[in-house]
């Protein structure tokens, strides 16, 4: 059995008030503050990998 991850807080307005959807099934969260449903994602490994500067710092821009 898998367990899906849950978001700590509402992407829209920040809160931590929320819970599961029950309106559509495979990860939905509906928060409580802002009346928001939203689904998250997981869509996979990026081909190119983690790109670090000369630096050693991952850089989040490709950079």
């Amino acid at each position: 059995m898998t367990e899906r991850a849950a978001p700590f807080y509402c992407p829209y307005c920040g809160d931590e008030d929320l819970r599961p959807s029950d309106q559509e099934h495979g990860g939905a969260w509906e928060c409580g503050s802002c009346n928001r449903a939203f689904q998250l994602k997981f869509l996979g490994l990026l081909a190119r990998g983690l790109q670090r500067d000369n630096r050693g710092r991952s850089g989040g821009n490709g950079s």
